[in-house]
């Protein structure tokens, strides 16, 4: 199942207090950058933060 353009708003907007958010759609789904790296995608309407050590929680 192909994630929505309207689920990709949603996340755009919650995210929309950062500089330099940009995003490329892949296959159905959407690739989301911070500053031209790669933070995450969504997939199947879902927003899935790249586990790296500053996203995790201990």
């Amino acid at each position: 199942m192909a994630s929505g353009k309207e689920y990709l708003d949603f996340i755009l907007d919650q995210l929309s207090g950062l500089d330099g958010i940009s995003y490329r759609a892949m296959m159905g789904e959407y690739i989301i950058y911070y500053r031209g790296k790669i933070i995450g995608g969504i997939y199947d309407d879902r927003f899935l933060v790249k586990p790296t050590k500053s996203a995790k929680i201990n």
